[in-house]
């Protein structure tokens, strides 16, 4: 069974979510503090979340701060943030700050299942185990890209990425020397059913994605008025 962390300090809230969700077949942990939620982080090492849900404002702290510590101990975890709708710095940040996805407040039940279950099943899909044994890798200066696996390493060591970021890479690289508009890179990285995505969440992937590729972010060019192309 999928198992999903709520943090959220609006108790009515956070109860209507969890509610929702089990009502899917999802287990549910709720915490409605920033302590709480690393406790239960703690007790869940052995039994991988399938995603996290955090709010933004905590009574001790952020869900930016949670973020942050899951995403640099290497948890790829999908997380997506609940975020008030006026919020838009809170958006960008909780993006660069590691996370997958947001769904601002109010929001519809039916558009946080949505965005939950396409969180999860990208996730799944892009982390299930590879079994040829004959490896695409793409290379570029000091970088190794594993497509198929979602992989990205400079040198030796893999570097720590987000499934969003690895997923736009590989759109980029799959199409190299070539115009990817905005619009085709959206509709290619999100489901069809997400219809609620907004143009500047791709704005910041992309940055994330050229602070990853260090030296190598210049291969990533801007088209000015129309979108992005990657050089090999």
């Amino acid at each position: 069974m999928q198992k999903i962390l709520v943090l959220e300090d609006d108790r009515a809230l956070a109860m209507g979510i969890e509610y929702a969700l089990q009502a899917e077949g999802y287990e549910v942990l709720c915490a409605f503090d920033l302590q709480e939620a690393r406790n239960m982080l703690g007790k869940e090492e052995n039994k991988p979340l399938s995603l996290l849900l955090l709010d933004v404002c905590l009574p001790d702290g952020t869900g930016y701060e949670l973020c942050d510590e899951v995403r640099k101990s290497g948890n790829q975890v999908p997380i997506i943030f609940l975020t008030a709708m006026s919020e838009e710095v809170s958006i960008v940040r909780g993006l660069e700050t590691g996370a997958d996805d947001y769904v601002a407040k109010p929001f519809r039940l039916k558009e946080l299942l949505s965005r939950i279950r396409a969180n999860i099943r990208r996730y799944e899909m892009t982390h299930s185990e590879v079994l040829a044994d004959d490896k695409l890798v793409i290379a570029f200066g000091n970088y190794r890209f594993l497509p198929d696996e979602y992989r990205l390493f400079a040198g030796e060591e893999q570097v720590e990425c987000t499934l969003s970021e690895l997923r736009l890479l590989k759109e980029l690289v799959n199409h190299a020397e070539m115009v990817l508009s905005r619009e085709q890179l959206l509709q290619r990285l999100f489901d069809t059913e997400e219809a609620f995505v907004e143009d500047n969440t791709l704005s910041v992937y992309m940055k994330r994605l050229r602070s990853r590729l260090g030296e190598e972010a210049g291969r990533i060019e801007t088209v000015r008025g129309v979108g992005y192309r990657f050089h090999l």
